[in-house]
């Protein structure tokens, strides 16, 4: 009878002269897939190679993940190896993730036709329209275009182009950081024609300028800028270099009724002519191409009865130093002043109040919102040398409708003007 170690020794023997055909191989018991819109599945797994059943290694998953790379529909590929049974190790789950990329829901065009998902360009390119009647400066038309590229950046380039009132063309660059510290940055140039609507001719300006914002706490917000700019008005061409800053208070969930909220801003530029201003004897000859400009707005909006809205407005526009045409504040409006036509004054210091009631007529649960308004209107416009007491404030006075919804809004004031006489303000534009 052999002995036991004779029978052990003989059975490692056996084990060890066992072929490998024979030894336990890994095999793919199931294939996924993961983050595919547009690509089905069965076109993923058919693209990649790998089949059910088949014996698996880590060669065929370096083989897949380029075969489907290599198809080029794909921002990223990833094929993972997991395990499809926790008692058998051998049965493999092959995991395909895919990126497709920036891609966007098409709603159906004709009735009954269903939605379905197309690829975005890799620029990302949108189109917003520009249409804009603002008072004095008649409708203004063109179209916004954005290059996006991929959403997850946090950047575009814009290019408005419009036409009419508003003749404008130029480039900014926008950037967006992911944290909260960080400031939102744009830079970009542009060209702009206007007919002024005091000294009725072309105002034209080139301007190259930087800014940055920062969100401080809660509703304030800052920001600063450095700008180079160009100016022609009446045969004058002023060239400047500013630097300025800005701090922003605002507390509105909805601009048109807010209840009980406040606005304001503070604005100060620090402009450095390129040709000399103005003489003046209050300053050095090394000081007289310099100029600070201060712009101050505080708004204040009082719920009444019935969703009706007291809004509040004060607003002063001031220089250190008697300014080009190009630069003086414009008084008369729609946008301090109406009751008065656009560019009924302009000084190199503005002063501007209003008082209006804002009553609802739509219910709250509409999508657009429409009301009507009263209001009175005072203001004034002067240039250096002159004082505010010294001034007679032109009062305006009257009543409209309005309404905004999520992409317009419109808006229609009659107002009389003490001494001046009756004047219709329309407005309107698309926002986004």
């Amino acid at each position: 009878m052999p002995s036991p170690i004779r029978v052990l020794a003989c059975g490692l023997a056996i084990l060890v002269s066992v072929p490998p055909a024979f030894a336990q191989q890994d095999v793919i018991a199931s294939i996924r897939v993961q983050g595919n819109t547009l690509t089905p599945d069965a076109e993923i797994i058919r693209a990649s190679g790998l089949s059910e059943g088949e014996a698996f290694s880590d060669e065929l998953l370096v083989a897949a993940a380029d075969r489907l790379r290599a198809a080029g529909r794909f921002e990223s590929v990833d094929v993972l190896k997991r395990y499809a049974s926790i008692a058998d190790p051998t049965q493999v789950l092959i995991l395909i993730r895919v990126n497709e990329g920036p891609i966007r829901v098409v709603a159906g065009v004709l009735p009954g036709q269903t939605p379905h998902v197309v690829r975005r360009s890799k620029l990302n390119l949108m189109v917003v329209p520009i249409l804009d009647a603002e008072d004095g400066y008649g409708l203004t038309f063109g179209a916004q275009l954005a290059l996006a590229g991929n959403s997850s950046t946090g950047s575009r380039v814009v290019f408005p182009l419009s036409w009419g009132g508003d003749k404008r063309a130029g480039a900014e660059f926008q950037k967006e950081f992911a944290s909260p510290l960080a400031p939102r940055v744009t830079a970009g140039a542009f060209v702009q024609r206007r007919t002024h609507p005091f000294f009725h001719g072309d105002a034209d300006r080139t301007r190259v300028q930087a800014r940055t914002e920062w969100k401080l706490f809660g509703s304030m917000r800052a920001g600063t800028e450095i700008a180079w700019q160009k100016a022609t008005l009446l045969g004058r061409t002023d060239t400047t270099r500013s630097v300025g800053a800005d701090v922003v208070v605002d507390t509105r969930r909805d601009l048109m009724l807010p209840r009980n909220a406040v606005y304001a801003r503070l604005g100060i530029d620090r402009l450095n002519f390129a040709a000399g201003l103005v003489p003046a004897t209050s300053v050095t000859p090394s000081d007289s191409r310099s100029v600070t400009r201060t712009d101050v707005e505080a708004d204040g909006y009082l719920g009444l009865y019935h969703g009706s809205v007291l809004a509040l407005r004060v607003l002063r526009q001031d220089a250190s130093r008697s300014m080009p045409p190009f630069f003086k504040s414009i008084l008369g409006g729609s946008d301090n002043l109406r009751g008065f036509r656009a560019g009924t004054a302009v000084g190199d210091t503005l002063a501007a109040g209003s008082a209006e009631i804002r009553i609802p007529l739509s219910s709250p649960l509409n999508l657009g919102t429409f009301g009507t308004s009263v209001f009175i209107d005072v203001g004034t416009a002067y240039d250096k040398g002159q004082r505010f007491r010294e001034r007679d404030l032109k009062r305006g006075v009257g009543a409209g409708v309005w309404a905004t919804a999520a992409l317009f809004r419109i808006s229609l004031m009659v107002a009389h003007g003490i001494g001046a006489g009756t004047r219709v303000h329309f407005g309107a534009g698309l926002t986004f």
